[in-house]
């Protein structure tokens, strides 16, 4: 039988293992699944005869190598910082590799060794990175076909709750990894071009420069802008774009209250809080506030972020219990952030029987025959539920998808890459849309920025 290793067995390797599984028999596959926490990955294969669950620490260097050594093919679901030392084994073995994951500048370094040996080291081929990229490429490509020269492209992806199990005030739950929600947009400024002019935002102004976005049946959504929508520019063939801008979604509303946490310093992962393991909620939400004999927690929260008594998002953190006396942190030598993260947890989790939402928005602006022309296209995939989310769903398909598709010798370009070729994308989107992952494209006018608003 072939063997699929599949390193890590986390919230988006659900879909992943279910679509090779049902595909192990008529294609001759063995999948074995590897995870420091052995139990979970048994979870996640049952009792399928074509599936092998093993006790993997990716830290162990000799039974990494062990398991590497003896795949076909290497899927690694664990987390970015870690894809490095796999794909060193990959080029050692012989082994290609495919991840969910941004290329690390180490990544990158490995391109040179991996082409020489024929090898396909496929990355970013999730949902954002990924399903993005293959689904704008695609409308790109086909717009450059006709002769049309792209002058705008945005691009904007959410991980959100489900409208059936949106019932808090934030319309807002973890869908993925938390830590990486709270933390988001730090690291530096963001960067756009928008008609022919860089922009900058800084972290302290991110949540309060949104842009609007409808989508039909679902509602309006707010965006935000990712840290460097510039990063693709030179990969898509962009580089005559006049607007180029990337952002992740949100409902309305939500970055608003988010920037609460934001000015206040509560988002900080630089620094430990003191004897935090002790802190109730209230002591920590004070710790950043100051002194005062008289005033309450709240009323000095109030006042310092100026938070009128019926604004909502005055009721968005009093649904938090942000002021609570009785919830304790317990959580020793703890940043900012990771306490935040630990009260976000308790309100914003997935029930076992809520799902959650994949929201993906394009816009193409292009000029064709002296005219100007607007393409947007929209996706919608609801999870099913905790298990099964629409997030594992969409990361874990093309992964698996793209896994098969250089096993069977379908896509056959070597060296370190991300799927923005046909020889990609074609094939992947066309059998996502079988498990309800499809955009719909429409025609509008061309919309472009006002100047004066620039």
């Amino acid at each position: 039988m072939r063997k699929i290793l599949i390193i890590g067995a986390g919230k988006s390797a659900s879909y992943l293992i279910k679509y090779l599984l049902d595909k192990s028999e008529e294609e001759n596959l063995l999948i074995i699944v590897g995870d420091v926490n052995f139990s979970h990955a048994k979870k996640l294969i049952g009792d399928h005869d074509n599936a092998q669950a093993i006790m993997l620490d990716v830290f162990d260097k000799k039974s990494r190598e062990q398991a590497i050594k003896n795949s076909d093919i290497v899927i690694s679901m664990l987390p970015a910082r870690y894809h490095i030392e796999v794909a060193k084994d990959c080029i050692s073995y012989n082994k290609n590799m495919v991840t969910a994951s941004y290329v690390s500048e180490e990544m990158h370094k490995l391109d040179k060794a991996a082409t020489e040996k024929g090898l396909i080291f496929m990355n970013e081929i999730g949902v954002d990175p990924g399903i993005d990229h293959m689904s704008a490429m695609q409308v790109i490509d086909k717009i450059r076909a006709k002769g049309g020269n792209i002058i705008l492209f945005e691009s904007f992806t959410g991980g959100l709750v489900a409208p059936e199990s949106d019932n808090n005030l934030w319309n807002y739950k973890f869908t993925w990894n938390p830590r990486n929600v709270v933390v988001a947009g730090q690291g530096g400024a963001a960067k756009f071009l928008q008609e022919g002019t860089y922009k900058y935002i800084p972290y302290n102004r991110l949540f309060r420069r949104t842009e609007f976005l409808d989508v039909e049946g679902y509602g309006r959504f707010e965006a935000y802008a990712n840290r460097d929508s510039l990063k693709y520019q030179s990969a898509y063939g962009l580089e005559n774009a006049k607007t180029l801008y990337r952002g992740t979604m949100r409902r309305v509303g939500f970055s608003r209250a988010w920037n609460m946490f934001v000015q206040l310093g509560m988002t900080d992962d630089e620094y430990h809080i003191e004897d935090s393991e002790n802190m109730s909620y209230r002591d920590f939400v004070n710790a950043f506030l100051p002194y005062s004999p008289t005033d309450s927690v709240e009323l000095k929260f109030r006042h310092a972020l100026k938070i009128d008594q019926d604004d909502i998002v005055w009721d968005k953190l009093i649904e938090l219990d942000l002021f609570s006396n009785k919830k304790m942190v317990g959580l020793k030598k703890a940043t900012p952030a990771q306490i935040l993260q630990k009260i976000l947890e308790d309100s914003w989790t997935l029930q076992d029987h809520e799902k959650d939402m994949i929201v993906m928005y394009h816009k193409f602006g292009y000029e064709l025959n002296g005219q100007k022309h607007q393409i947007d296209s929209t996706m919608v995939t609801l999870g099913e539920d905790r298990v099964y989310t629409a997030m594992s769903k969409t990361v874990g398909l093309p992964v698996a998808i793209a896994a098969l598709a250089i096993l069977n010798e379908k896509i056959v370009t070597p060296g370190v890459q991300i799927p923005i070729t046909k020889e990609v994308y074609d094939p992947i989107l066309k059998e996502l849309e079988a498990y309800g992952i499809s955009f719909t494209e429409t025609d509008v006018p061309y919309l472009g920025y006002n100047p004066l608003n620039i």
